[in-house]
């Protein structure tokens, strides 16, 4: 049997991890969660504003205007979408929590799972709903919902979309399964 793997691409704070795990949850078959933000975390903190790292670009006041992927951290980020790849070699069906800023990573995601049964689902939220989310989280850089505003969705066409302003988790995770079959 062809692995399953949903790819939940959507701004931080829009929901995608919670959405993630009611998937998990509500699913006949058995599903892995692959958060990115796990593989953003492997990277040593000195990586952090480091030019082989994750680097936030901040204004005058501090607030985040933009994000900077260096080399090492951009090979990590190769090695998830293979790893991901891998893993539904085996068997595995996954729910994957993505962050896309560049539609090449979509096309490279489309690249190495092409084997697979792929389904490509846009989470949103409006602005105001996703900068809401980030204060009120206390675990992300203010600016970030915003910086990634108008980047996430450009060039990446979805199989489904959501909006977790409007249905809650539980319901967006029960109309996922079942158009997916899952």
């Amino acid at each position: 049997m062809t692995a399953k793997i949903i790819l939940l691409n959507g701004i931080g704070s829009a929901g995608k991890s919670t959405l993630a795990r009611e998937i998990l949850a509500q699913a006949k078959s058995i599903f892995l969660h692959v958060p990115m933000d796990y593989w953003l975390e492997m990277m040593p903190l000195r990586t952090l504003g480091a030019p082989g790292g994750l680097t936030f670009v901040l204004d005058e006041n501090g607030i985040v205007t933009g994000l900077r992927t260096g080399p090492e951290q951009e090979r990590a980020l190769r090695g998830m979408r293979r790893s991901v790849a891998a893993m539904a070699a085996e068997g595995c069906n996954m729910v994957v929590d993505e962050v896309i800023l560049d539609p090449a990573v979509m096309q490279d995601y489309r690249a190495v799972l092409a084997p697979y049964d792929l389904h490509v689902v846009g989470v949103h939220a409006p602005l105001a709903v996703l900068e809401a989310r980030e204060k009120a989280r206390g675990d992300r850089a203010i600016g970030l919902s915003r910086s990634q505003f108008g980047v996430v969705h450009q060039g990446v066409t979805y199989d489904f979309e959501v909006d977790t302003s409007v249905m809650s988790s539980v319901d967006c995770a029960r109309v996922i399964v079942e158009r997916f079959g899952l």
